[in-house]
Order: structure tokens, then sequence, then C-alpha cells
């Protein structure tokens, strides 16, 4: 037998990438005690706990505003299956969490699509699983997002759209201004 046969096949590790944004990363340093680019791998049977609370979480937002634990992640395999995922619980009693346009309240959760985006506070989290085979650990890979992630995949806005279908914010820069008329002046 050669030494290439003998080598037993590597496992490959389900990875959940992650992209943070918070509007005052560059002043307050909201997530300092993050490892950015870097592949960090967590045993199955343990709970991720993101909060503020250092000696609860493993993820920590250094931020007074976070909860001491403000969700969690749990690795799981679905029922009678082979695939992988997570399932995401909100911890505050506060704040709601939103995956993508659900809303969490106070230990609800939900399993985590495999790209969503959550929401909570002035906090933005793109996640994106990247499938592997191990049942023993999962990974996780943090990145900083230098933009809104809401205007990055291009999430309708707040703003009403009236029905002419022009936006006001075009109108406006093309130096026109609305006239308000009576009906009868038509």
């Amino acid at each position: 037998m050669s030494s290439m046969e003998e080598v037993e096949t590597e496992e490959t590790v389900t990875c959940l990438h992650i992209t943070l944004y918070h509007p005052c990363q560059e002043e307050k340093q909201v997530f300092r005690s993050l490892k950015f680019h870097k592949r960090e791998r967590c045993r199955v049977d343990e709970v991720a706990k993101f909060g503020r609370d250092s000696n609860i979480c493993h993820y920590n937002l250094m931020d007074t505003r976070v909860s001491r634990v403000q969700f969690t992640l749990q690795f799981f395999r679905q029922l009678n299956s082979s695939e992988l995922g997570f399932e995401i619980k909100n911890m505050s009693k506060k704040t709601k969490l939103i995956v993508d346009n659900v809303e969490l309240g106070y230990l609800n959760k939900i399993d985590l699509p495999w790209k969503c985006i959550i929401r909570f506070g002035d906090y933005q989290l793109l996640m994106q699983r990247q499938d592997g085979e191990s049942v023993d650990y999962f990974e996780t890979c943090f990145e900083l997002a230098q933009a809104s992630l809401l205007q990055e995949r291009h999430l309708p806005s707040l703003q009403p759209i009236p029905e002419c279908g022009i936006s006001p914010s075009l109108v406006y820069s093309q130096g026109v201004r609305p006239v308000e008329m009576d009906e009868n002046d038509l």
C-alpha cells in the first residue's frame, strides 16, 4: 500500500461566514474583540453565544446597548437527513432580533437560512453557511463590512414611491419643485 492510500480522507467542516456592520464601528470599535479573516473552530456541543458579557459569550460585542447574551447559534442535523444547519435564538428581553424579515422575540428561535441578514438595534450581520461533512466541529469566520449590508443587498427603502413612479429625490435634484394646484385649475 502506498502512503497516499493509508492517509484518511480529511472531513470538510461547515463554516458560517459572518459579515458585520455597525454605523459607529469606526468610532466605537464594537467588534474589536472578534478575530477577522481567521476561521475559528467550535465543538458542535457548544452553543455559540453573541453578546457583551465576556464571561458568558464566546463572541463579544463591545457595546453597552447590547444584551449580556444577545442571541445564540446552535449547530444541528435535520431529522432523518444528513443536512447540517444552525438555529438562531433571540436571548434579549429588550430587543427584537430580525432574521431576514422574520421578527423574533425573547426566546423565539428559527432555523437559520443558508444566507440571511440578521438585525438588532444598529447591528447588521450577513450570515452565509458553507456546507461541510463534520459532525464534530463547525467553524466561524468574520469579516467587516464598510457599508450597510441592507444597501449592498439593495433591499427596498422605506421611502414611499409616488404613483407617477418618479422618485422625489430625482426630481428635486434637477431643480424642479412640486407645484400645488387646485383641481379646478386643470
